[in-house]
C-alpha cells in the first residue's frame, strides 16, 4: 500500500513558477503491517496534544505549518513559528521509527526541461509507479513475504483521472530504458503488472499516512531547494532523519546515497 503526496508545483520556471523542483514521495507500508503503523501513528498524535495542544483531527500540513499558518487548524496555527517547525521535526523522527515502512521519493529538475507543466506531472508519477512495481518485484519492501505481491496507490485528491490514465497507459505500453554491459542502451516494453486497481484518492485531512506522505515529500524539497527559514533553523538537514526508512533501492545513482530518483 502506497500513499503519495506532493511538495512545489508542476509549473514551469518560465511561466512564472518560484520553484526550480517538483517533489513526489511515496509512503509504503504492507497490508499486514498497517494496523499496526497505524497506531504508531495514532501514539504519535496523542503525544504531540498533550506537548502542544494540536487536536487528534487537525492536519499535519507541513508547508502551510510554515508558510501559511491561517491555513492550518486553529490549534495548529496558534504555536510559534519554532513549535510549528518542531513538531515537522517529531513527526519526521517517529515516521523514521516505522520499521515496516520505506518511503520513495521523486525529483524532477524543471530547469532546461520543455516548458509543459503537464509533463512535468507525468514524469514524476510515472518514475514512481516504476520504483512501486519494481521494488515490489525484487522484494526489497519490509515485511511479510507473500507468494504473489501486489500493490495498491493512494494518492492526496489530485488530479485522478489523470493517475488513472497513467496507470492504464503503463498496463499496457510500457517502454524503459535498459543499460547493456556495453554501455549501448535499449528499450525494453515491460509493463505494469502488480501495481493493481485504479489510484485511490484520499482527502489528506483524513488519513495520517498521506499526512506522512506530505511531510516526506516537503522535507525532500527543503533539503534540494529550501527556503531562507528552513535552511537559517536546520530544517534542510530534516530530510536525513528520515534516513533509516528512505527506499534506496529506487535509485542506487543517488550520490547522496538516500536513493533519490532525480529526473
Amino acid at each position: 500500500m502506497r500513499y503519495a503526496d506532493e511538495s512545489g508545483d508542476c509549473g514551469m520556471p518560465s511561466d512564472g513558477s518560484p520553484t526550480r523542483y517538483f517533489c513526489l514521495s511515496g509512503v509504503v507500508v504492507h497490508e499486514l503491517r498497517w494496523l499496526d503503523t497505524i497506531k504508531e501513528l495514532i501514539g504519535f498524535r496523542h503525544w504531540i496534544k498533550r506537548k502542544y495542544g494540536v487536536y487528534l483531527d487537525a492536519e499535519i500540513h507541513a508547508a502551510h505549518m510554515i508558510n501559511k499558518p491561517g491555513n492550518v487548524d486553529q490549534s495548529i496555527g496558534k504555536l510559534k513559528k519554532h513549535e510549528r517547525l518542531a513538531i515537522i521535526r517529531h513527526f519526521a523522527d517517529r515516521i523514521s521509527t516505522l520499521v515496516d515502512v520505506r518511503i520513495i521519493n521523486v525529483v524532477v529538475d524543471k530547469q532546461n526541461k520543455p516548458p509543459d507543466k503537464d509533463e512535468v506531472f507525468r514524469w514524476a508519477w510515472y518514475s514512481l509507479f516504476q520504483r512501486f512495481e519494481n521494488t515490489i518485484r525484487c522484494r526489497n519492501f519490509p515485511g511479510p513475504k507473500n507468494p504473489n505481491e501486489r500493490g495498491i496507490v493512494f494518492p492526496d485528491n489530485t488530479d485522478g483521472e489523470k493517475l488513472k490514465r497513467f496507470l492504464n497507459d503503463m498496463r499496457e505500453n510500457n517502454l524503459l530504458e535498459i543499460q547493456q554491459r556495453n554501455g549501448a542502451f535499449t528499450y525494453k516494453n515491460e509493463p505494469i503488472q502488480v501495481v493493481i486497481e485504479d489510484p485511490v484518492l484520499r482527502d489528506s485531512r483524513d488519513s495520517y499516512l498521506i499526512q506522512a506522505a506530505d511531510c516526506a515529500a516537503y522535507l525532500l524539497k527543503q533539503h534540494i531547494e529550501p527556503s531562507s527559514y528552513m535552511k537559517k533553523h536546520g530544517g534542510n538537514a530534516y530530510l536525513h532523519r528520515l534516513a533509516s526508512v528512505l527506499c534506496t533501492h529506487a535509485s542506487y545513482k543517488d550520490p547522496r546515497g538516500l536513493g533519490i530518483v532525480c529526473i
